[in-house]
């Protein structure tokens, strides 16, 4: 049985698999990356510390789609350029046409993160659950998450 510090990181996995999903589905899958010094791409479309590329079959060459790095070839404004992406630099991979994908949680900057990343993207803001406030009948507005047996809250789809 591996522990969790051993395993492999399920982030490759899952783009491959979205990756794949887009391409069957006829939809043309993006990436969008946090640019740091360990990211290949054409710094002039970097925009706020951040990049959104299309990695669709058609507008890629050679891509490889691997467990430490994304790498391609694509034309920007004409020009071939080479692409390399560390896996972990991916925050999302998402079909254009339709929203639909994933979005990656992104590890606390490393100080070399800090030292080139600017401002702007290190004060991005950051999601957190918060407890609902009773009102004065002492029930709750919504009723209460459902729970596992385990006591896990689980996801209900609500049409």
């Amino acid at each position: 049985m591996l522990n969790a510090p051993d395993a492999s990181s399920t982030r490759p996995y899952l783009l491959r698999a979205l990756h794949e999903w887009c391409t069957d589905n006829g939809y043309t899958p993006y990436v969008a990356v946090v640019v740091d010094e360990t990211v290949q791409v054409p710094m002039e479309y970097v925009k706020k510390g951040e990049i959104v590329l299309n990695v669709a079959y058609d507008a890629t060459s050679g891509m490889t789609l691997g467990n430490e790095f994304i790498e391609f070839k694509a034309r920007f404004g004409g020009v071939p350029r080479e692409i390399v992406i560390p896996i972990n630099r991916v925050m999302a991979i998402y079909a254009r046409e339709n929203g639909q994908g994933m979005s990656f949680p992104m590890g606390a900057p490393s100080m070399s993160d800090v030292a080139t990343t600017p401002a702007t993207v290190l004060a991005r803001p950051v999601l957190s659950a918060v407890e609902t406030p009773r009102t004065d009948n002492g029930l709750d507005d919504e009723p209460p998450t459902p729970t596992t047996p385990s006591g896990r809250p689980t996801l209900t789809r609500v049409k």
